[in-house]
């Protein structure tokens, strides 16, 4: 029986990385897994997934995913979707029915909350509807568990407003514990 499962985790903790390496083993072992990405996901190029660590793979939209036909969908032995955090209830949705009523795993890579501690849209519905939920866990720079994705400026200090999407890694955002989240310190004095 197949199930959705979520896997989440705060920035620089290698779900990208980890979604490809999915990707890989079921190569690997002779089956047919699709990489999935939000169309908002543009920093690597069209449906080029790539990981800090300069692992990669190409994929679709997730936009091209919802518009497929069921029989096209059969071939596959395995969805996987990474920036899940941006997908609509709409599109996590017809994630369901994959996995309900298509029989197929879709594993799903995001982000839990944004720079402000708020749910994203497709985490909200993911951490409401997934058979399986995971932390992807990565560490603060104190030691601890990081679950804080934190937005920062150009002056250092973290950003507590503006948008919730603002495309960018290591040059915008930073994992922080959520002691040091509250208190604004990005790393030690």
């Amino acid at each position: 029986m197949a199930k959705l499962h979520f896997r989440y985790g705060a920035m620089g903790s290698s779900k990208t990385a980890n979604a490809l390496m999915v990707e890989y083993n079921y190569r690997e072992r002779g089956k047919k897994a699709l990489l999935v990405k939000p169309k908002i996901d543009s920093r690597d190029g069209d449906r080029v997934l790539r990981s800090r660590i300069g692992l990669e793979g190409e994929g679709i939209y997730l936009e091209e995913l919802v518009e497929m036909e069921d029989e096209a969908l059969k071939s596959y032995d395995c969805i996987i979707v990474d920036e899940a955090q941006f997908a609509s209830k709409v599109q996590v949705e017809f994630l369901v029915h994959i996995v309900d009523d298509l029989d197929i795993p879709v594993i799903c890579y995001g982000l839990r909350t944004d720079f402000k501690e708020e749910f994203f849209e497709g985490s909200m519905w993911l951490m409401a509807w997934a058979d399986r939920i995971e932390e992807v866990k990565t560490v603060c720079w104190c030691g601890r568990s990081a679950s804080c994705t934190v937005r920062f400026g150009e002056n250092g200090k973290i950003v507590r407003t503006g948008p919730q999407v603002v495309l960018g890694s290591n040059d915008k955002y930073t994992a922080l514990c959520r002691k040091h989240y509250h208190e604004g310190k990005l790393g030690p004095e």
